[in-house]
């Protein structure tokens, strides 16, 4: 469920609204004259966004590198991705 709110309720309802972040873990849509203006989240979904993101572009990375020939031992391989799962694991945390 979309979440959207007036952008004076930023000002009004601070506390309702970092509570509805933290408990969804959704963003916040804050509309300002009826048009989309900003966006707030909570921090520790928006480090597991940013992290989920870093982890889509190094996969990315490995496919143009696999088209390439460009191509790693299974244990590299592995090495890896244990590295990458933990850095999403550990996003928010620190």
């Amino acid at each position: 469920m979309m979440n959207i709110r007036p952008s004076a309720a930023i000002r009004k309802n601070y506390n309702e609204i970092s509570e509805l972040c933290k408990r969804t873990g959704e963003p916040v849509y804050l509309t300002k004259n009826g048009s989309g203006d900003l966006v707030v989240m909570d921090i520790e979904a928006f480090a597991r966004r940013e992290s989920m993101l870093k982890l889509k572009e190094k996969l990315m990375h490995s496919e143009v590198d696999i088209q390439k020939g460009r191509t790693y031992s299974v244990e590299e391989t592995a090495s890896a991705m244990r590295k990458a799962v933990a850095e999403v694991s550990n996003a928010g945390k620190e």
